[in-house]
């Protein structure tokens, strides 16, 4: 009898030893996605029941902490910059000399018109700070088996979703899909990512696909064109000065 049981604590042991925390799976998610720095391009499509609008940019970011957009097209658009230090974000705008701090009561509104909310951009890293993880399963996404993550806000998190789950590939750690809920746990936004290429020394998926789920026909797609990891950036070049001189 005790030669069955040694066995099966032998082999139950190595199962929890091997398994995965949900909160480090996310946040290994973010470092494959981030890298310690990145600098990168890529156009943002929105597409609507009566148009299709193209907005591109160029990027820079700093860990899950701070994050600088450029707007390169089109031309009423092209100079604009956001940018994110940890949880603040600010917007300058050339045309008119102006510089905006965006504030917390507008997290929620859509970022430069797409279905991407300005939360979204800042809140990166809260992903693992700001919510409880739970392991809800395993599913295929896209050809990949992934790990099925719940995110429940932390009762004092200032975040805007209620929920989020969210799936990553089990030994690649891409975000495949996403899915964003209001307080009252009703589904708002779906997010699929597809199209994996090799983007500098690593593999990552080139395509987002951001749709509301009750507006149809409406959707936001952002196509990645380049991306190159651990470049040579650090906190000062993401300030409101380097905003006005960066092209």
């Amino acid at each position: 009898m005790i030669k069955t049981i040694v066995p099966l604590i032998l082999v139950l042991f190595s199962l929890q030893s091997t398994a995965q925390d949900p909160r480090e799976i996310i946040q290994k998610s973010l470092d494959l996605l981030n890298g310690q720095s990145n600098q990168g391009e890529m156009e943002m499509t929105l597409v609507r029941p009566k148009y299709t609008r193209s907005i591109s940019m160029k990027s820079w970011s700093l860990g899950n902490e701070y994050f600088l957009i450029y707007i390169t097209a089109p031309a009423r658009d092209k100079g604009q910059v956001f940018l994110k230090r940890q949880n603040d974000m600010w917007n300058w705008m050339p045309n008119i000399s102006r510089m905006i701090k965006i504030p917390p009561s507008m997290m929620a509104q859509n970022w430069m018109g797409s279905d991407f909310t300005n939360d979204d951009l800042v809140k990166m890293n809260s992903l693992v700070d700001d919510y409880q993880h739970t392991l809800a399963g395993e599913e295929e996404v896209e050809g990949f088996q992934c790990y099925k993550i719940e995110l429940i806000p932390k009762p004092q998190a200032a975040v805007v979703w209620g929920k989020l789950t969210i799936w990553v590939a089990k030994d690649e750690y891409y975000q495949l899909k996403a899915e964003y809920y209001d307080e009252d746990f009703e589904l708002v936004n779906r997010m699929e990512a597809s199209e994996v290429k090799q983007f500098d020394d690593r593999k990552l998926p080139a395509k987002l696909v951001m749709t509301p789920i009750n507006k149809s026909g409406q959707q936001t797609i952002m196509d990645y064109r380049t991306m190159d990891f651990n470049v040579g950036l650090n906190e000062s070049f993401f300030s409101q000065q380097n905003m006005k001189r960066i092209k």
